[in-house]
C-alpha cells in the first residue's frame, strides 16, 4: 500500500464551512467522496471501514459532513436531497481545484439518503464523476429524471434481508441508463451489521472503483447478482 497523505479540511459551501478528512494515497487511482445518510456524519463507522478498505486498494477518500451541526438538528433538512446534492457538487468542484487531488478521477460512495444525493450530483456533473457506489441506499429518492441522466458506472449494494430497500433499488436500477450493477449481499440487513457482510460491501466497492476510476479523470474547467 502506498503512503497516505492525511489532511483535515474545511470546505466552503454557500456561506458555511463543512468539516472533512481527506486522505490521498501517494500513488492513488482516484478519490471517492462519501455522502453519508440521514443522522450520520463523517465519523460513520461503516463508512470509515469502507474508506480504509479503499485506501488499501490505492483509492483516496474524502469523508465530510454534508450539513453543519445546526442544520443537522432539523429533521427535514436531513432529507433535503436537493440541498445535499448541491453540497456534494460544490465539494467536488472544491476538491478538483485542490492540489492534493489534481489529476485524480472522482467517485462517489453514498449510503441511505446520501446515495440519492450522490446520484443527483453525478447526473449534474456528468463526466466529472467516474463511478458511483450505493450501500443500503435510497437511489429512488433521486427521481427517475436524474437517474436517467447519470453517466457514471453505478453499483447498487443492498442487504439480502432488506426487502423493502431491495424493491426500491430495483425500481431505481431500471431507471439508470449507465453501466450498472445490483449486488445483493446474503444475510445482511440494512446496516450490514452481520458478521462478514460489511467486508463484502468493502470488497465490492473497492473492485468497482478500481475498475472505473482507472479510466482517468474528466478534464478540469450489468446485471443483478446475488452475493459474490
Amino acid at each position: 500500500m502506498s503512503r497516505l497523505c492525511e489532511l483535515t479540511v474545511e470546505i466552503p459551501v454557500g456561506g458555511v464551512r463543512l468539516q472533512g478528512e481527506l486522505i490521498v494515497p501517494e500513488e492513488g487511482l482516484g478519490l471517492v467522496l462519501f455522502a453519508h445518510g440521514s443522522g450520520s456524519s463523517r465519523h460513520s463507522p461503516r463508512n470509515v471501514f469502507v474508506a480504509q478498505a479503499l485506501h488499501g486498494a490505492g483509492v483516496g477518500t474524502l469523508l465530510f459532513d454534508l450539513l453543519t451541526a445546526r442544520e443537522d438538528q432539523v429533521y427535514a433538512t436531513r432529507f433535503d436531497i436537493a440541498l445535499l446534492s448541491s453540497r456534494l457538487t460544490a465539494a467536488t468542484e472544491w476538491l478538483r481545484r485542490d492540489a492534493a487531488a489534481a489529476g485524480l478521477s472522482i467517485g462517489y460512495f453514498g449510503a441511505s439518503t446520501g446515495a440519492a444525493a450522490a446520484l443527483v450530483a453525478a447526473a449534474e456533473l456528468g463526466p466529472v464523476v467516474s463511478a458511483v457506489v450505493s450501500r443500503g441506499g435510497r437511489p429512488d429518492l433521486a427521481g427517475g429524471a436524474a437517474l436517467a441522466r447519470v453517466t457514471a458506472p453505478t453499483l447498487l449494494i443492498v442487504g439480502g434481508e432488506d426487502q423493502e430497500v431491495i424493491a426500491l433499488n430495483r425500481e431505481a436500477f431500471a431507471d439508470l441508463r449507465c453501466e450498472k450493477a445490483l449486488r445483493i449481499v446474503p444475510r445482511a440487513t440494512h446496516l450490514f451489521e452481520e458478521a462478514g457482510t460489511l467486508e463484502q460491501v468493502a470488497i465490492l466497492a473497492a473492485d468497482w472503483f478500481r475498475r472505473w476510476l482507472a479510466t482517468g479523470p474528466a478534464p478540469h474547467p450489468g446485471g443483478e447478482v446475488r452475493g459474490r
